[in-house]
């Protein structure tokens, strides 16, 4: 019976003690506002931000391309010759790769 004395009186002498440190644990760790999910959102935040960055940049430069081909026709001829690999009928188009084959091993 003694043990279990002692841990009561342990634990009426220091219960705020206990009751606070619970307190800090669950809203560090187990609450849906922790302190670990908010470290978590702000990752998030930076990713999304980058990527916002990213897109903006992107729309920039396609905006730019779009003005481009509303002003200037011979921009429709020159982008279609870069991407899409069209030509004119007096002209031929060599595609040279700087990718570099796998070197296969003989045995």
């Amino acid at each position: 019976m003694k043990p279990v004395k002692f841990f009561f009186r342990v634990l009426s002498r220091f219960k705020y003690y206990i009751v606070i440190t619970v307190g800090v644990l669950l809203v560090v760790f187990l609450d849906k506002n922790s302190i670990m999910q908010s470290f978590a959102y702000k990752a998030e935040i930076t990713d999304l931000k980058e990527e916002i960055r990213k897109y903006t940049e992107q729309f920039r430069s396609d905006s730019a391309t779009v003005v481009k081909l509303k002003r200037d026709p011979k921009a429709i001829r020159d982008i279609a010759r870069k991407q899409y690999y069209m030509k004119e009928d007096n002209e031929e188009i060599f595609v040279l790769s700087d990718d570099e084959q796998p070197e296969t091993e003989q045995q």
